[in-house]
């Protein structure tokens, strides 16, 4: 076989087989792990605050003074170390997050051990660790 041919048919089967995870459908998990990375990504605090499981905001609560110490960090990184079912409902994961803060420029790493929970009435995962600690306080 020419190897020009060769390598055309090596790079369309990696075509194809790319085309075909693209289209593949997420786990709840997956797609709500998903949205939470990028809320972080961004520094969307209160985008994530959403995804809080209820129960730990009553327990821990979440006031307006949060909120703007939130918005003085900036993510600069989010790497999963390591993540696993545990069992009944339960995902544990642990992450590495960089962060500035906005008014000193300083950078840090946190570690946030997640644990996420499934919610069969409501149809969705919660993250029942509540938001990473980034020096706010909470």
């Amino acid at each position: 076989m020419n190897p020009s041919l060769r390598l055309l048919s090596f790079l369309l089967v990696l075509l194809l087989a790319a085309c075909g995870s693209v289209g593949g459908k997420r786990t709840p998990l997956d797609q709500t792990l998903y949205d939470y990375v990028s809320a972080i990504r961004w520094s969307e605090f209160e985008l994530a605050e959403k995804f809080v499981d209820p129960e730990q905001l009553r327990r821990s609560g979440f006031s307006d003074l949060d909120r703007e110490r939130y918005k003085q960090f900036q993510v600069a990184g989010y790497e999963v170390k390591s993540g696993h079912e545990t069992g009944d409902g339960l995902y544990e994961q642990v992450v590495e997050i960089r962060f500035v803060n906005r008014n000193t420029q300083v950078e840090k790493l946190v570690t946030d051990r997640q644990r996420w929970r499934w919610d069969p009435e409501a149809g969705r995962w919660w993250l029942a660790s509540g938001l990473p600690d980034l020096g706010t306080g909470r």
